[in-house]
């Protein structure tokens, strides 16, 4: 072999090598791309619930239900679904700070956001670690028990009453109220359990003959109050301004009858 074939030969073996180990390079590259995108995956929370309906639900309950449990004194039982400690979301939700239409900030790392949506994939991103996605934690799971399509912000529009759908609705509904206000634990909690058939179940049917939150909640209670204190707010102004403009007509007129009496008196002869 002269000395080009064995340098020929050498430069191949070379390359041979080279291409190997850039090969084996790669393979690690993507074995060691592959292990990270593993372990990512096994420490994000999936979070397979609807944040917007859990908190139509949540409304329901605090507006509808709470209130009423509030007045009774009445603590719900641990395995009811509709204590604020079994909603998945319901930590992050206390700390939303809004401060103004276009202001909300994160209670945990004080970051501001224009919008609630964006508040919300924040919580979603940065601190879904505070999330507890166990076992019937997913408050909107019960939305077809609870009504969420009227408390929701955009509200679907009416369909065709489903029979079969309002049926497993009531199912739900009536379930609820057996695990939540069991007629056997006393006064409060029985009364509380034909409440919630009232307010809520009584509802799930296709005839139409009753409508949901018949007894009504806190949020009517305070728009009431709120309204017949600015209505009187407005009113007083008024009415003082009234008076005092009448108060005023009257010394013009006293006035003005002085000076008539006092003219006619000028008048007479001496």
């Amino acid at each position: 072999m002269n000395t080009i074939d064995k340098f020929v030969t050498s430069w191949d073996v070379k390359l041979f090598y080279a291409e190997s180990w850039d090969t084996i390079l790669k393979s690690c590259m993507f074995l060691l791309d592959a292990r990270i995108l593993h372990h990512t995956k096994s420490h994000t929370h999936e979070v397979h619930c609807s944040r917007e309906r859990s908190r139509a639900a949540w409304k329901a309950v605090d507006e509808y239900l709470m209130p009423f449990v509030e007045k009774e004194k009445y603590e719900l039982p641990s395995k009811c679904r509709l204590r604020p400690e079994n909603d998945m979301f319901r930590e992050q939700e206390q700390h939303k700070i809004h401060f103004d239409v276009n202001e909300w900030r994160c209670g945990f790392c004080k970051k501001s956001f224009r919008a609630e949506k964006f508040i919300d994939q924040h919580f979603a991103n940065r601190h879904s670690n505070l999330l507890d996605n166990s076992q019937g934690r997913c408050l909107a799971d019960l939305c077809g028990a609870l009504h969420c399509d009227l408390t929701m912000e955009f509200k679907k529009p009416k369909s065709k009453c489903n029979a079969a759908a309002a049926a497993r609705n009531r199912h739900l509904c009536e379930s609820l109220a057996d695990s939540c206000f069991p007629v056997n634990q006393g006064h409060s909690a029985s009364r509380l359990h034909e409440f919630f058939l009232r307010q809520f179940c009584d509802a799930h049917t296709c005839n139409g003959a009753s409508k949901p939150f018949p007894k009504g909640g806190r949020k009517q209670t305070n728009r009431f109050y709120l309204a017949l204190c600015i209505l009187t707010m407005l009113l007083l102004p008024v009415f003082y301004l009234i008076v005092f403009l009448h108060q005023r007509e009257m010394k013009k007129g006293d006035q003005v009858f002085k000076r008539i009496g006092k003219t006619v008196h000028k008048k007479k002869p001496s």
